[in-house]
């Protein structure tokens, strides 16, 4: 009988540290992030009383579609994220949790982040302006491009800023829209050869392009396990890899030619 008391005794013991480490983990503030479906702009229109981008220096045409770019809206880098939070984002489909080095690779002060992803922005949008004139043949020296999206930071949207300088200035080369009159998202960094590379939070990105009418999502193509995985239905999933082949592919879609898929 004493024997048996003692081992009520010590499995009591080990239920009450059990529960007390998980009460700590609970409480305990964690290295996370949570995203959720951010907003999306579309880079042929305006945004708060300005066009995404203007250009000058060479003719500009008028265009129909949209080409959106998208973001995710993710928790603020000080804000305190726990074990709970985290479980919740686990079993839904319009939030994850991220490293929080992930989100914010910048590192440092709120200030100091939202600096990192400003300039992250700017040198976005120069590649951008550099790889769609270069595509063009035209000289940065005569035609100037301003790009202007208000409360966004990061370089995921410089594919998109690519395709839409050169939907404005030449559209598909022969007097027609890159969008073919649809509603086109997605997201990729670019370099100023054109070269497109990969983001983060695809699947999240793929639900704000549906949520605002998107019917073709172009993805980095080293990203398609991810974007496959929860594409919304209705959704088309483009892979690309450069600048060319996205605009090969809005081609091909327009024409009903072989349109790459993940």
């Amino acid at each position: 009988m004493p024997a048996v008391s003692r081992r009520a005794r010590v499995l009591a013991l080990c239920a009450t540290l059990v529960a007390a480490l998980l009460a700590v983990a609970a409480l305990a503030p964690l290295p996370v992030s949570i995203v959720v479906p951010g907003m999306t702009a579309d880079v042929l229109g305006a945004d708060k009383g300005h066009q995404v981008i203007t250009v000058t220096g060479t003719p500009v045409r008028t265009t129909s579609g949209q080409l959106r770019m998208t973001t995710i809206a993710a928790t603020q880098p000080d804000a305190s994220v726990h074990l709970p939070d985290v479980l919740r984002a686990w079993f839904a489909t319009d939030q994850a949790a991220m490293p929080r080095g992930a989100v914010y690779p910048g590192g440092g002060s709120v200030q100091e982040i939202e600096q990192h992803n400003a300039q992250e922005m700017t040198d976005s949008q120069d590649a951008a302006t550099g790889a769609a004139l270069k595509h063009l043949g035209l000289s940065p020296a005569k035609v100037k491009v301003e790009l202007h999206l208000a409360d966004v930071g990061g370089p995921s949207a410089g594919l998109m800023f690519s395709l839409g300088i050169i939907d404005k200035i030449d559209g598909n080369g022969r007097g027609g829209d890159l969008t073919g009159g649809r509603t086109v998202a997605g997201t990729g960094t670019i370099t100023a050869d054109g070269k497109v590379g990969a983001v983060g939070g695809v699947p999240l990105k793929e639900r704000a392009a549906k949520r605002d009418g998107a019917t073709v999502f172009l993805v980095p193509k080293g990203e398609c396990s991810d974007a496959s995985a929860e594409l919304p239905a209705g959704l088309r999933l483009v892979p690309v890899t450069d600048l060319e082949g996205a605009l090969a592919a809005l081609a091909a879609i327009n024409t009903g030619g072989k349109v790459p898929s993940c």
